[in-house]
């Protein structure tokens, strides 16, 4: 198998998640599933138990918040979801800002090292930027990095699809 990354990008609630499932499920009966997410409270959990109700036992669930490519999944079918949660546990790391600058030397490094595997990845994140500027200055330097995150895994991308509203629209590949 040579590798393949699909990322999908979006706003909240645009449909990425159910489209990246059901992308997963088309290619392998037995597709990963790679959650990034910290469970801050319980409406998070709530959203959580939701997704992975959707999902079957045919998945294999890893849980990991930062270290993505200690995880062989080599020859697999991986949807990592997403990376707006990762680049947040490295943003907040030991519940304190990190500078941008470094978290993002940082996701880049471990993006590249998890992709360095032969498998198939579809990759979502989240288009934070696509509204007005945040008034709040965490948040405006949170969305410069997912900005350039996303800007990096598109680089290393063979497809890049945009989901507007549950349709998905292909920007690359």
């Amino acid at each position: 198998m040579a590798r393949h990354v699909t990322l999908i990008t979006g706003g909240q609630r645009s449909g990425k998640s159910t489209y990246a499932e059901q992308l997963a499920r088309s290619l392998s009966p037995s597709p990963v599933y790679m959650a990034t997410a910290h469970i801050w409270d319980d409406e998070f959990r709530q959203r959580v138990l939701r997704h992975q109700a959707r999902r079957g036992s045919e998945w294999t669930n890893i849980e990991e918040e930062r270290q993505l490519s200690r995880h062989d999944v080599s020859g697999r079918v991986v949807l990592v979801d997403c990376l707006t949660l990762w680049a947040t546990n490295y943003f907040f790391s030991d519940n304190e800002e990190q500078p941008v600058d470094e978290a993002l030397a940082a996701l880049k490094q471990e993006l590249t090292q998890l992709l360095r595997q032969d498998a198939t990845f579809i990759i979502v994140t989240n288009e934070v930027g696509l509204g007005g500027t945040p008034a709040n200055a965490v948040q405006r330097r949170f969305t410069d990095l997912l900005g350039w995150l996303n800007q990096a895994a598109a680089a290393m991308a063979d497809r890049v699809v945009l989901m507007v509203s549950g349709i998905p629209v292909v920007i690359k590949g």
